[in-house]
């Protein structure tokens, strides 16, 4: 681990982990001496949403670190006993007002040593008015020549908004 190890008791019985390769080939493990207890680190869950209006792409600017400030679509933890994609409806409430039905999957994006996986979901919007709610400083729409892109606060946001504006915003064809 490069890193010193975020825990430092076993949760079963309180003696120390040490942090040890368990399998040639995996990486190390935090295990407990006295009980045989492993803890293992497994990345965390979020889910996103990319609604539309008009043609126009959601995007709120963040009122909470990480990437204070920065614009991203609305999106948050996957909470446990709750699917990914009512994850990512229930973000797109509690962030920007809009009631959202899944359209389709835009991807799934990880990165060496983030320990977030994020899911990300084309929306149809069906109800509720735009506005600005929990953790955001404002709301806006972006035509995709206006995209903010340099203002985009996590790589995810930016290679999903890459892969949704060709077949989510592009013109009708003969239009």
């Amino acid at each position: 681990m490069t890193a010193p190890p975020p825990y430092r008791y076993c949760p079963p019985c309180g003696s120390p982990l040490l942090a040890r390769v368990l399998k040639r080939g995996e990486p190390e493990r935090l295990v407990c001496d006295a009980c045989g207890f492993v803890f293992y680190l497994n990345p965390k869950l979020a889910a996103c949403a990319i609604p539309s209006r008009d043609g126009r792409v959601v995007l709120l600017r963040r009122g909470i670190e990480p990437e204070l400030g920065k614009w991203v679509f609305p999106g948050g933890f996957v909470d446990r006993g709750e699917t990914v994609p009512q994850a990512a409806i229930r973000e797109t409430r509690e962030e920007v007002n809009l009631a959202v039905e899944i359209e389709g999957l835009v991807g799934v994006y990880s990165y060496p040593g983030n320990e977030v996986v994020v899911v990300v979901y084309a929306v149809r919007i069906v109800g509720g008015e735009l506005m600005a709610c929990d953790e955001c400083l404002e709301v806006a729409t972006f035509a995709p020549e206006a995209i903010p892109w340099a203002d985009l606060a996590f790589e995810s946001t930016r290679e999903a908004l890459r892969a949704y504006v060709p077949r989510y915003l592009a013109p009708a064809e003969g239009a």
